[in-house]
């Protein structure tokens, strides 16, 4: 494949897919009916799913198929569906093994500030999503993509994915995304994620799925380039934040009503 060449000409890219590796199945079929979808509404797809949840609220939630197995499966993605493909990491060794995979690293808003992961996903050449901490305000991030450039990488993006508000919400600063884009990079808005609610007793996080839309509009409304919305066939099943995951079969309409205000906007 070539290499990734994020683009929102037409209207914005969209990184999505299942917040991480099930199994094969439910895998290959979001991202079959994702990249149709995308084609459909002329978008820019990048396929996102974890190939290891390290981050998980309690010790008996699930963490991974395992490694090897999860990232056969995203290759297998990338292969026969000529989809690029975007996974988290959490630590300096983990980086060159999932760019082996992955066209965009993706750095977790909890270790944003982790100067040796940054490094090492940096030195992969890749782009690098890094997260928004839920704790750090938008100007910080500067520093964060400081530690990218040092590499010598300048595929940087960064994402918008809420601040604690409490200790069990998170609210969206809009202002945030303007104030990131003046770094001169790809801004993206984390919607799904946005939409959480930690910190839950049961601790299993929590989520607001049914204000997806308007995070969505209001992100694209302030310029966002691009939205990040994870989402599964059937998200009460899911085996990582189902709470706040979008339906499979919910895509399409949202995805019409996000093209008509982009090009409302423009």
């Amino acid at each position: 494949m070539e290499n990734l060449i994020l683009d929102n000409s037409a209207h914005f890219f969209l990184i999505a897919g299942p917040c991480v590796v099930e199994n094969e199945e439910i895998t290959l079929h979001t991202a079959k009916v994702l990249k149709d979808l995308c084609k459909k509404h002329n978008i820019q797809l990048i396929f996102k799913s974890s190939y290891r949840k390290a981050n998980r609220s309690s010790v008996n939630s699930f963490t991974g198929l395992g490694d090897e197995k999860a990232l056969e499966i995203l290759s297998k993605v990338k292969q026969e569906l000529k989809l690029h493909i975007c996974t988290d990491i959490h630590s300096p060794e983990e980086a060159e093994i999932a760019a082996k995979v992955a066209d965009i690293v993706q750095v977790p808003a909890f270790l944003c500030r982790q100067t040796d992961l940054l490094i090492a996903a940096g030195k992969t050449g890749k782009f690098v999503n890094i997260k928004k901490g839920q704790f750090l305000s938008p100007e910080s991030m500067k520093f964060a993509t400081e530690k990218i450039l040092s590499t010598g990488n300048k595929n940087i993006m960064l994402t918008e994915r809420g601040t604690t508000f409490g200790y069990n919400d998170l609210v969206i600063d809009f202002r945030g995304i303007p104030k990131m884009k003046t770094f001169g990079f790809p801004v993206v808005l984390d919607v799904t994620h946005s939409l959480q609610q930690p910190n839950q007793s049961s601790g299993v996080t929590g989520g607001q799925p049914e204000m997806i839309e308007y995070m969505a509009k209001a992100g694209l409304a302030v310029g966002a380039d691009g939205l990040f919305i994870e989402t599964h066939p059937e998200p009460k099943k899911a085996l990582s934040d189902g709470a706040n995951m979008l339906k499979l079969d919910l895509v399409d309409d949202l995805l019409e009503k996000l093209v008509k205000l982009r090009k409302a906007l423009k």
